[in-house]
């Protein structure tokens, strides 16, 4: 087994021909987008855009020694993919993001924050530049920290009124059928 790359030159050199034009083509529209904040590296196997330490201490939730990720490029095994952590969570961003691609007359196959494509002539470069030149780090921290914060209060949320009748009723109607069913086994039995 090969050693996974280290540096996007490395990961660039992987690459068949074809996968590794359309990349470059995409890390160069990134690149032209970007706030100087930004850096780019390897980040999780692939390459990333993501907010440093030095910009972000904390890091991310999910793995806080990982600089907070904000776009990532990968060659997949049956497409390419560029994760737009950028827009994810951001309705109104997406929206635009969506909106924009249609203008294009490209098919847009997407799923919350990956846009999958299998040659550079799928992708809407356009799309693209536009997205991640409109989310600064600073922009993007702000709404990474909002979503944070929803999410944390969503966790934390006592259950409704009606949901806690639901499950205090729920409760000794199972206990009632469970006892019976024991009963009805033990009939069997004797």
């Amino acid at each position: 087994m090969s050693p996974k790359p280290a540096t996007v030159t490395q990961y660039l050199a992987t690459l068949e021909p074809g996968r590794k034009k359309a990349i470059q083509a995409l890390r160069k529209v990134i690149k032209a987008n970007l706030d100087p904040k930004i850096k780019e590296g390897i980040q999780y196997g692939m390459i990333g855009y993501f907010i440093p330490h030095s910009v972000y201490p904390d890091g991310y939730h999910c793995s806080p020694d990982q600089p907070l990720p904000f776009v990532g490029l990968a060659s997949q095994k049956n497409h390419m993919a560029v994760y737009l952590f950028c827009i994810y969570g951001d309705e109104a961003e997406a929206a635009r993001f969506e909106k924009q691609w249609a203008k294009s007359g490209k098919k847009l196959d997407m799923g919350k924050s990956c846009v999958r494509f299998k040659k550079l002539e799928d992708m809407c470069l356009t799309s693209l530049g536009a997205a991640v030149k409109r989310m600064t780090a600073a922009k993007f921290i702000k709404h990474y920290e909002a979503n944070m914060v929803s999410a944390t209060a969503r966790k934390k949320k006592p259950a409704s009124k009606k949901a806690a009748a639901r499950t205090s009723k729920a409760t000794p109607t199972s206990a009632k059928k469970k006892a019976a069913r024991k009963t009805t086994a033990r009939k069997k039995r004797s």
